[in-house]
């Protein structure tokens, strides 16, 4: 007796190269590559369906703060399983209810190829929608920070924007950043990699900001 399986798309990983795509959108047709080849960061994300109350507020939100995005050099693109049709008509709508131009592309995703390289679709929430996912990608094409949202959930526009201030203050400068970090904190330096350094660190002439051998800040 055979069993026919059904493959499950493999979950893309951070530090992955992003899975290429050609999707139609209200821009006309996008590929990753568009972006990434000029150089630009990207920062993909998935809506549950359009004309829909909490997707609606998110898309004023990442249309208010679309220059924030642009100034970090930072390409805004929507998705989800509609058509371009559906969408053309939800951000007219948005531009007449709302005051606002939605000022990126939304990819039409009607066979799921986008979703489902991405794993945006959880079939324990719905088979018919992609849940509220948002990928930040590298200009070399990595994916960098993967963050999941409840359908119920709107996203804080702040909290991304932050992210992605965190990923390019650490790839300029080497280091990370601590809880709570907002551009103007300290960040944080590596730990020594061997006694002899974790001895130096804590004497305290390098001009850190040691807690302990392990936990040292500075300002940048």
């Amino acid at each position: 007796m055979n069993i026919e399986t059904t493959a499950v798309p493999r979950m893309p990983k951070i530090n992955e190269l992003a899975p290429d795509f050609e999707a139609k959108s209200t821009y006309g047709v996008v590929r990753l590559t568009d972006f990434t080849r000029q150089g630009k960061w990207v920062m993909l994300f998935s809506h549950p369906a359009d004309f829909t109350p909490v997707c609606t507020t998110e898309f004023i939100a990442f249309a208010e703060r679309s220059a924030d995005f642009e100034k970090r050099n930072v390409q805004l693109l929507g998705l989800s399983i509609d058509s371009v049709y559906s969408h053309i008509a939800w951000v007219r709508n948005i531009e007449e209810k709302a005051g606002v131009k939605v000022p990126f592309p939304v990819l039409a995703d009607l066979d799921q190829k986008v979703a489902r390289a991405y794993g945006m679709v959880h079939e324990s929430v719905s088979d018919t929608a992609t849940v509220r996912a948002v990928f930040m990608i590298d200009p070399k094409g990595v994916i960098r920070a993967i963050l999941y949202y409840p359908m119920s959930l709107g996203r804080n526009v702040d909290e991304l924007i932050r992210v992605i201030d965190a990923l390019q203050v650490a790839d300029k400068n080497g280091i990370s950043t601590p809880a709570n970090w907002k551009p103007g904190d300290p960040v944080v330096v590596a730990a020594p990699a061997t006694q002899a350094e974790a001895e130096a660190r804590v004497a305290g002439k390098n001009g850190l900001q040691i807690t302990d051998w392990y936990l040292s800040k500075k300002s940048l």
